[in-house]
């Protein structure tokens, strides 16, 4: 990667808003350093609390440990499962180890919890449209038992709803990953509908408040900018969303975990250029980002704000 002071390029930049930290990772991030405030170090957390390595790299230098699975915490210690969620089976293995468990679990994958066990309940089996491997997806497919109760199926794309064969059409639901574009999830739903008339789904969009309102942002910010350049670990699914949907509306657009990685090449040409960050983002890093690029010629033009935040969630009663 190339980096360096060119005073002969001359671009707008335009931030966009809202972006950032949302009340979810806000929530998490906070139980962990609550966590450590109030009862020492070490606290050991179940995957990363929030997919950005800066947060992780800091609560890891403040005392907390992140293990993948909840065998590698010592019997009777202090344990955080992320922001993502967790199945049923890693609740039951924490009890079985007395762990004393605070549940970082954002409310609105919690929401998504209820959904699916609900629906297993009522005898439906439930489709979910989320990526494979990921830990939110794994969390909420493990809402549903194994005991046959309720089936569960995995798709990502159209072409996954016209392969699928389910045990019962009549008797089918669908949930959707938080973190997903909308855009894309519209499509399967309506996928799903079409190949399935009578599959009931959740009565608002699974989506979060801030996965939408960001990938809002995006869109406006695209159509001003032909580079977008996204603040966002690789391992972010609603950071890999907003780069892709840069993408998908023209810009040129790249995925950063800090301003070193920006390659000066990129700004070759280019008449205005984009910042936004993911869902789990530091504002921090974004301010380095501009930063740099008023260094190498950036000017930057107020971009006014598509929504207004205002969600806030309670932390567990024991950390207040």
């Amino acid at each position: 990667m190339k980096q360096g002071k060119d005073l002969t390029r001359v671009f707008e930049v335009r931030v966009a808003s809202p972006r950032g930290f949302c009340a979810g990772v806000d929530r998490a991030i906070e139980i962990v350093n609550r966590a450590l405030t109030q009862f020492g170090a070490p606290v050991f957390v179940r995957h990363e609390v929030v997919h950005n390595k800066h947060v992780v790299q800091d609560l890891r230098e403040r005392g907390a440990i992140f293990v993948e699975e909840v065998r590698e915490i010592p019997e009777g210690a202090l344990c955080i499962f992320s922001a993502h969620g967790v199945s049923q089976q890693v609740r039951r293995d924490a009890e079985a180890r007395g762990l004393r468990v605070f549940d970082a679990t954002c409310p609105l994958v919690t929401k998504v919890h209820l959904e699916v066990s609900k629906a297993a309940k009522d005898g439906f089996d439930t489709v979910l449209i989320g990526h494979e491997g990921h830990p939110e997806v794994e969390g909420t497919l493990g809402q549903i038992a194994s005991d046959g109760q309720g089936q569960k199926y995995l798709i990502e794309t159209v072409e996954d709803v016209e392969t699928l064969e389910v045990r019962d059409p009549e008797k089918l639901s669908f949930v959707t990953q938080t973190t997903l574009s909308v855009d894309d999830t519209q499509q399967v739903i309506a996928s799903l509908q079409q190949r399935f008339p009578n599959i009931q789904g959740p009565k608002k969009n699974d989506i979060c408040y801030a996965t939408q309102n960001r990938q809002d942002a995006v869109k406006a910010l695209a159509k001003a900018c032909d580079l977008v350049l996204v603040v966002g670990s690789q391992n972010s699914s609603n950071s890999n969303r907003l780069r892709e949907l840069a993408e998908r509306l023209g810009s040129q657009a790249h995925l950063i975990d800090h301003h070193s990685q920006i390659d000066v090449d990129w700004l070759d040409g280019k008449r205005a250029v984009g910042v936004t960050s993911g869902a789990s983002a530091p504002e921090q890093l974004v301010q380095e980002v501009l930063g740099y690029l008023t260094q190498l010629g950036g000017q930057f033009v107020e971009t006014a704000a598509t929504t207004i935040e205002e969600v806030e969630f309670s932390l567990p009663k024991a950390l207040r």
